[in-house]
């Protein structure tokens, strides 16, 4: 009978500190590791970094396009990107013009076709 009290108060001496240290595992692993903890929250900082980069590249890409489209307006039209784009679209060069064909990365070999010269 004796035993049997020792043992029971021993077990409630180690019983308390027990569950404590059970819970602080418990919540200081989620703090770390669950879906709103130290980890997660790592990974959503760099996701943010990625994102803004990503946005400045696209900012400066709309700024770049706003650019052309301002300079392809009929009020303001420029001749010199007009004749850019025309020759390009349709790949034409002057007579007097000497055309140098670059290859294309990752191209299969093929010759390209040679420019075309307008009709007069």
């Amino acid at each position: 009978m004796a035993i049997r009290i020792d043992l029971r108060r021993s077990l409630r001496q180690i019983a308390v500190p027990l569950i404590g240290a059970s819970l602080l595992g418990y919540f200081g692993y989620h703090a770390i590791q669950g879906d709103r903890g130290l980890m997660a929250w790592l990974t959503l900082k760099q996701q943010l970094r990625q994102a803004d980069a990503q946005l400045a590249s696209l900012q400066s890409e709309q700024l770049s396009l706003a650019n052309r489209v301002q300079r392809m307006s009929p009020a303001s039209l420029d001749a010199d990107l007009l004749d850019e784009q025309t020759r390009l679209m349709l790949n034409y060069a002057r007579d007097d013009e000497v055309v140098i064909m670059k290859p294309e990365s990752g191209s299969s070999g093929a010759n390209p076709p040679p420019p075309q010269t307008p009709l007069n």
